[in-house]
């Protein structure tokens, strides 16, 4: 085998994956760019930074638990408090919190595994049973108030209440807060959003932190028949009862996460149908389609662009030698799109080979805790549109028309999705 080679950036004249803000409202063209230099790509401005643009070397950094840690997350640009002196810093890492309130997204090994734990209670059968009944009936209700409209904006009218009310019960958030909290996300910026005052970067997580362990706090004083009192009493791996800011801190992130990049899957979903009539007809008909249409969405366009991971020590991605202290984007998006591993993979096709393998929600012990949820509300909204309607198009006074569309994105290094889309409706 080949001893690893040192990274080297092309002699080309490179945007920032972090601040270019074409990049940020469009990466594909940019992941072209660099993927010709090779599927892992030094960033020329940021010396300390790589880009994974391949799918066999995204999936070797996911799974390479040992070696790369989930530390930088959410923040992949977190300042080191320490000096990388050595060949290994597995523990000066692991003795250092990521941020000011660190969150499951960037634990490692035993200690992710436990706070995932306190998860469990939120997706036994009869849990997500009832939670599924929940989500059909509230989308059904958005559902027909905006076909009965003529149409509507999509993003914060229907997808946004929708999943943050489906998560909320799902959480038992108690119904008198549940709008607080929808207010809360309307108003936060998107993970990664470069347009954000870095003040409000932490807020609405600090806000919901004091709601969650109001919460936990009254469950374990006094519990009740619902699941947050089974959070409140779930107990580690070990056998012991967690400190009761570690649930808080699940429950949060589980609820703001899975809020943001469900709410933009749906409008990337259906952007997909509007421009597709054909497409969107065949689903019409066909409602088992939706679960591949689905599943091609979350290759082609998925919410997610990116995780990330530094070096614990020393070691390579493929052929790539891979410093200690050195900070990796997996970019999951440009991943699912490596002619390597997907026949033109620029084309969206239904009914792909082995479509299920992409890396939307990521893989190995971080996969996305919340992607059977997150499939399950998609899918549902998707069928009450289609059941409702007869044919949903973009509103051309606000995006265009079809040869000169004007469509808007969030300027995130994180998340791909729009910033808004006004559909009409032709009610069925």
């Amino acid at each position: 085998m080949a001893s690893p080679v040192s990274v080297k950036t092309p002699p080309v004249a490179e945007k920032d994956y972090f601040t270019d803000r074409s990049v940020l409202l469009d990466p594909y063209d940019y992941f072209e760019t660099i993927r010709v230099h090779g599927p892992v790509y030094q960033i020329g401005s940021r010396e300390d930074v790589v880009i994974v643009t391949g799918f066999a070397e995204a999936l070797e950094v996911l799974l390479n638990t040992r070696d790369f840690s989930s530390w930088l997350n959410p923040d992949p640009l977190t300042p080191l408090p320490f000096a990388v002196e050595s060949d290994d810093i597995s523990a000066l890492l692991a003795a250092t919190p990521s941020g000011e309130m660190e969150l499951m997204v960037a634990y490692d090994g035993d200690k992710h595994a436990a706070a995932r734990s306190l998860l469990n209670p939120l997706f036994t059968p009869s849990r997500l049973k009832a939670n599924e009944a929940f989500m059909r009936t509230y989308a059904d209700d958005l559902v027909r108030g905006a076909v009965t409209a003529g149409g509507c904006e999509l993003v914060a009218e229907v997808a946004t209440p929708f999943v943050t009310m489906v998560i909320a019960d799902l959480l038992g958030v108690p119904a008198d807060d549940r709008e607080a909290f929808r207010q809360l996300i309307d108003d936060a910026p998107p993970p990664g959003n470069m347009d954000a005052p870095e003040s409000q970067s932490i807020h609405p997580l600090m806000v919901m932190a004091g709601y969650f362990a109001r919460y936990i706090a009254e469950r374990r004083a006094l519990p009740q028949d619902d699941v947050m009192t089974e959070m409140a009493n779930a107990k580690l791996p070990d056998g012991s009862t967690p400190d009761a800011m570690e649930v808080v801190k699940s429950a949060m992130f589980l609820f703001a996460a899975g809020q943001d990049t469900s709410a933009k899957l749906i409008g990337n979903a259906l952007r997909r149908l509007c421009e597709d009539q054909a497409l969107q007809q065949t689903l019409r008909e066909d409602r088992k389609l939706i679960g591949p249409f689905l599943e091609e969405v979350l290759r082609i366009e998925g919410s997610t662009k990116a995780t990330f991971r530094i070096a614990r020590r020393a070691t390579s991605i493929g052929d790539t030698a891979i410093p200690a202290g050195k900070r990796v984007v997996i970019s999951l998006s440009a991943a699912n799109r490596d002619p390597r591993r997907w026949e033109a993979p620029e084309e969206f096709r239904l009914g792909r080979p082995r479509i299920r393998e992409h890396v939307a929600f990521g893989r190995g012990a971080h996969t996305c805790a919340g992607a059977p949820l997150a499939r399950a509300e998609v899918a549902v909204i998707l069928d009450r549109f289609l059941e409702h309607t007869s044919a949903i198009t973009l509103d051309e006074a606000h995006h265009g028309p079809a040869d000169a569309r004007r469509i808007a994105y969030e300027p995130s290094y994180i998340i791909r999705g729009l910033a808004d889309l006004h559909v009409k409706f032709a009610p069925a």
